[in-house]
């Protein structure tokens, strides 16, 4: 489709946005879901940690206990597995909700345990078929490490399909790509983060770091004929919405969501496969070596991502100690 605008004074810019995009909500929050209506869902251990908060999700917390309760497990290995049907009880609950798929966050912990990220993928699958979800309605999220490509490279060829997540950069999303990957998530505003920190600068949206890191793999994904969908994410404003509408997909907060939804200003589409063809990106080829070597090159990305890992980890740790807590309770 070629860039043009739609000037309905009653289509919303939520609205205008989906005509291009597919959107997909940032939340684990059900009642936001039904609200805007997205095709798709994303979580992560931050948003169902602070989700089970919320008294009216406390049942699922108290089901995903009591079905591991026959699990025969015990301490440890115990806690993880109820931790592990919590997120798929989520999930579940999402996909009653939404027409599309749902991700759902391997253990940032095995970030660099390709085998232990394939037996993780694996577990979380079987608990979704368990409530007859079908592995085509989820998507395993792994950080974008080398070790997490490889993973998902034997993931896919089993039929489970990965989300690659913690992405910051060209390499990452092209070994990703390269691996068979279904989706990538290039985070935009933590990039933006980085160099707001870094260069004291302020950006314009147009010339925001994350924004032009997610055009640059769309073009190259585009340009070269990868099948790989881009899915940015990590929106700290509705202008870095705005120049990537056309992306395959965004995955965007309710609080984005609920701006966009409450706006008629026309949105004109800024990315497609029509474009993407005449960026002059050149082709890469990344063996191990030069993925490593190009994302250590990177402090932005070598920095971010591994942030990243510690922050997902820690939420990990967090749902681990409160559910500790409840089975000691009980």
């Amino acid at each position: 489709m070629s860039d043009s605008v739609i000037t309905e004074a009653t289509a919303s810019q939520l609205a205008q946005l989906k005509q291009y995009t597919t959107v997909v909500a940032d939340t684990g929050d059900f009642v936001s879901i039904k609200e805007y209506a997205p095709q798709d869902a994303t979580t992560n251990p931050t948003l169902i940690y602070a989700a089970v908060q919320m008294e009216e999700y406390e049942y699922l917390l108290e089901k995903a206990l009591a079905e591991a309760e026959g699990s025969g497990l015990h301490d440890e290995a115990l806690i993880k597995n109820v931790v592990d049907r919590l997120l798929v009880l989520f999930g579940r609950e999402i996909l009653d909700i939404i027409p599309g798929r749902v991700s759902t966050e391997a253990d940032a912990r095995l970030s660099f345990d390709t085998a232990g990220t394939i037996a993780k993928a694996r577990e979380l699958i079987a608990l979704y078929e368990q409530h007859e979800i079908t592995p085509d309605r989820v998507l395993i999220k792994i950080a974008s490490t080398w070790e997490g490509v490889r993973a998902a490279e034997v993931l896919e060829k089993e039929g489970i399909h990965c989300n690659m997540t913690l992405l910051f950069s060209l390499p990452q999303a092209i070994a990703a790509a390269d691996a068979g990957v279904t989706l990538v998530s290039p985070f935009v505003g933590r990039i933006l983060d980085w160099y707001k920190v870094h260069t004291g600068e302020d950006y314009s949206s147009f010339d925001d770091p994350g924004v032009q890191s997610v055009k640059s793999i769309y073009n190259y994904y585009k340009k070269y004929g990868y099948r790989t969908e881009v899915m940015g994410a990590s929106f700290r404003n509705t202008g870095e919405i705005f120049e990537l509408a056309g992306c395959d997909l965004l995955t965007i907060s309710p609080q984005l969501l609920g701006q966009l939804a409450g706006t008629e200003a026309p949105l004109e589409r800024k990315l497609s496969p029509e474009n993407a063809v005449n960026d002059p990106i050149a082709r890469q080829e990344l063996d191990e070596n030069a993925f490593r070597w190009l994302v250590n090159d990177d402090a932005m990305a070598c920095e971010k991502l591994a942030e990243g890992i510690r922050s997902f980890a820690a939420d990990i740790d967090r749902l681990e100690k409160m559910i500790e807590s409840e089975m000691l309770d009980d």
